[in-house]
């Protein structure tokens, strides 16, 4: 069977992709390294051989429309086998975007990328961004990430999520706190509903849990203080200013050694489950599939 030319050019999807990103030829063609003028004309001779506009124009702004929203995650993954396709001749190796919620980004998956590269033969260039949930999963829906892991809830149509691993939370204050010289082990209702709480902004998993678990058992809680952070948090914890929940991944050493103290009996088990997450459109290249199946095989688990 005789092949049908092909109307479309990598050059015009990339044109495509870069004015969808940017919102503007100018944008685009500095990122291309080509003139305004041919991007123009390359933007137009692809919604000419499609047969329809793929943005609106709003004087020199270009907003991207429906059929250029359905085409944009299909254009990115052509983009990508054929960057795939020209390093093949020359390396075999890898290079990913990363995208992780704080807890995660900060304490687990850094040894992880550590052993993955040493069992890569080839180059390997990782590229890993902290954000809380909400971040995360922006980052991966605008593919601004290649891989997302993320401790809060997952959903979204465009997003494909899989259960990753286990995280165990622990409910913690300072050794000189009211609640640790009290009643160590078993706080009791009022005290949590009286205490000031260190937490999460809203968006991140660890508020998640403070507001879904906690809240609904003991009451509207006194949240006396933000940090964009959990290592804020457990510093603002150690030095007295009140109670927190925290991963263990976070507070395990300090309460090893005696820095900060769990408070256990009584409260509801605070295990949360970890999710991979990848856009529903994204080609899976060689790198990510490998690094996949790494973290696959490499699961984090819950304290107990």
């Amino acid at each position: 069977m005789k092949a049908r030319p092909l109307r479309l050019t990598l050059r015009q999807l990339s044109v495509f992709a870069a004015v969808a990103q940017h919102g503007t030829t100018v944008g685009a063609a500095d990122e291309l390294a080509l003139s305004q003028s041919a991007v123009s004309g390359a933007l137009a001779d692809l919604e000419q051989a499609l047969g329809g506009a793929l943005f609106d124009r709003f004087g020199r702004r270009l907003v991207i429309n429906e059929t250029g929203r359905m085409l944009f995650p299909r254009v990115l993954s052509l983009l990508e086998q054929a960057h795939e396709l020209e390093r093949l001749p020359l390396t075999s190796g890898v290079q990913l975007r990363v995208a992780a919620s704080n807890t995660i980004g900060s304490y687990i998956l850094p040894a992880l990328l550590a052993g993955f590269r040493n069992v890569q033969s080839g180059p390997c260039a990782l590229d890993m961004r902290i954000g809380n949930t909400r971040e995360t999963l922006q980052a991966l829906l605008k593919f601004e990430a290649d891989i997302g892991l993320v401790e809060g809830h997952c959903q979204g149509n465009e997003l494909v999520s899989t259960h990753w691993g286990d995280d165990e939370m622990l409910v913690v204050v300072s050794p000189s706190h009211a609640l640790a010289r009290t009643s160590p082990g078993s706080p009791g209702a009022a005290a949590l509903r009286d205490a000031d709480w260190v937490v999460r902004e809203p968006g991140s998993g660890t508020r998640e849990i403070i507001e879904e678990r906690l809240a609904p058992q003991f009451g509207p809680l006194r949240f006396a203080l933000e940090l964009g952070n959990a290592e804020a948090i457990k510093r603002a914890v150690m030095s007295g200013f009140g109670v927190s929940c925290l991963s263990w991944h976070v507070v395990g050493d300090e309460i090893a050694r005696g820095t900060l103290v769990a408070l256990r009996e009584g409260l509801p088990p605070l295990v949360r489950p970890l999710h991979l997450v990848l856009h529903k459109d994204k080609y899976l290249t060689h790198g990510l599939r490998a690094f996949t199946d790494y973290l696959q095989q490499n699961r984090p688990k819950p304290l107990g």
